[in-house]
């Protein structure tokens, strides 16, 4: 089961993830996020990471030349395009890609074909990244059953309202290729809850192993 810890602001929250297995990380760039890191600093915790630790950019918006040019300065692996973005932008970026897909808008979402993976998570409007904490998980199971139905597409990776508490139930509803965690884990936000990003990533862990 592949683990990505996302919203990373900083080293040492970025080493602790890599020391607990995490395979990836998340670096969002969308100004407004209260999560957003500079091209600058993610290139230097980047830098500072071991070799095959994936490395993932997230936008909300960007040219062509904007993603090349964030590809070049941070040295990220893949981009996770979360919003609205013209095919003719994520096609140069198809072997990097990351599409993310609201849960309610699967049904009648045409999938990018030969995207790397397909993130599902809730709406855009909501948050940027993550579940809101406040909302209630009692939809989680009709949310899982549309994840399901979107495996079909490819590699899928499951996101919004993944907790310590539910992640295992999750994975064993969906079996996905893999789990994205962001605002579940924080002791602030922008900042990781050590214990509970362990605890979660060999929970997923472990969990996949079953799955």
């Amino acid at each position: 089961m592949q683990v990505k810890i996302c919203g990373i602001t900083n080293l040492a929250d970025a080493e602790a993830a890599v020391s607990y297995g995490a395979d990836a990380l998340g670096f969002i760039f969308a100004k407004g996020s209260p999560r957003c890191i500079t091209q600058e600093t993610a290139g230097k915790i980047i830098a500072a990471l071991p070799p095959f630790v994936t490395t993932v950019g997230v936008f909300t918006e960007g040219t062509t030349e904007a993603l090349n040019e964030a590809i070049a300065r941070c040295g990220i692996d893949l981009i996770q395009f979360h919003g609205l973005f013209p095919q003719n932008v994520i096609e140069p970026f198809l072997s990097r890609a990351i599409c993310v897909v609201s849960f309610s808008d699967i049904e009648q979402y045409k999938p990018v074909k030969a995207a790397r993976a397909y993130l599902l998570d809730c709406p855009l409007s909501e948050k940027i990244c993550g579940h809101k904490k406040e909302e209630i998980e009692n939809d989680l199971s009709a949310q899982w059953d549309n994840a399901i139905n979107a495996k079909k597409w490819g590699k899928i990776i499951l996101a919004g309202g993944l907790t310590t508490v539910n992640v295992q139930k999750a994975i064993q509803h969906v079996q996905p290729y893999g789990v994205d965690i962001c605002s579940g884990i924080e002791a602030e936000k922008g900042k990781k809850d050590w214990v509970k990003m362990k605890q979660f990533i060999y929970l997923a862990k472990e969990a996949g192993k079953a799955a």
